[in-house]
């Protein structure tokens, strides 16, 4: 795919003010392709704007547990740019304490609030513009989506992002959208309170996100599993 034909492409991103979705931004961008960022901090959001060009870059705060605002960010972003081609649900988090007993209710909330109603209601106010672009649907899971993990909650809600990608991917099949779900190992991202250089970066998921956009009309890669070298 020609950067000619990116410049006409809209992708939005969830979870876009830092790590993954930040860096996901910036290669986008630098293939040609125009973005829509979404999240909570409208600081940084404006930032990566202006780092990014006003005609290259729109922002809209919202918080994907928000129904109301996911679906009004979507109208905002299809107001701006007329179309959206693709939508990358990045947004999400993780719990503060491990384990089901030693585990905290409203810790618990606030996480699948973001993981699982985050996903599903991005994809909800997303796809009817996808719909009319035959767009792309991308989920972040993770390699904690595929293994068993000692009582995670994280790593549940991830098995579900990761189930509701493959169901997703066969909606859209009916009409000729694709959905591709990435699961990475460990990233080195704010998500962890010390750096992690020793394990994958923003940019080999972003690099994940652009092989999936980039894959030809024909094909769907409706799964990308990304870990580690070493």
């Amino acid at each position: 795919m020609s950067s000619t034909n990116n410049s006409k492409k809209v992708i939005a991103i969830t979870g876009a003010s830092s790590g993954i979705g930040k860096e996901t931004a910036k290669q986008l961008v630098n293939e040609g392709f125009k973005v829509a960022l979404l999240a909570r901090s409208e600081d940084k959001l404006s930032s990566l704007v202006e780092e990014l060009g006003n005609e290259n870059a729109f922002a809209v705060k919202a918080d994907v547990s928000n129904y109301d605002e996911v679906k009004t960010a979507f109208k905002k972003v299809n107001d701006h740019f007329g179309r959206v081609d693709g939508i990358f649900a990045n947004a999400g988090r993780g719990a503060k304490a491990a384990g089901i007993e030693k585990g905290d209710v409203e810790d618990w909330n606030g996480m699948l609030g973001a993981n699982v109603n985050g996903l599903l209601y991005t994809a909800k106010a997303g796809l009817p513009y996808l719909h009319n672009t035959k767009g792309h649907f991308i989920i972040t899971s993770s390699v904690a989506g595929r293994i068993a993990l000692k009582g995670s909650v994280y790593g549940a809600s991830k098995w579900f992002a990761y189930g509701f990608g493959q169901n997703l991917a066969e909606e859209m099949r009916e009409w000729g959208g694709r959905c591709t779900t990435i699961c990475p190992g460990m990233v080195n991202t704010p998500f962890f309170d010390e750096p992690k250089e020793d394990k994958l970066q923003p940019a080999d998921i972003a690099k994940s996100v652009l092989f999936a956009l980039n894959a030809d009309e024909s094909a769907c890669i409706r799964e990308v599993y990304v870990m580690p070298a070493k």
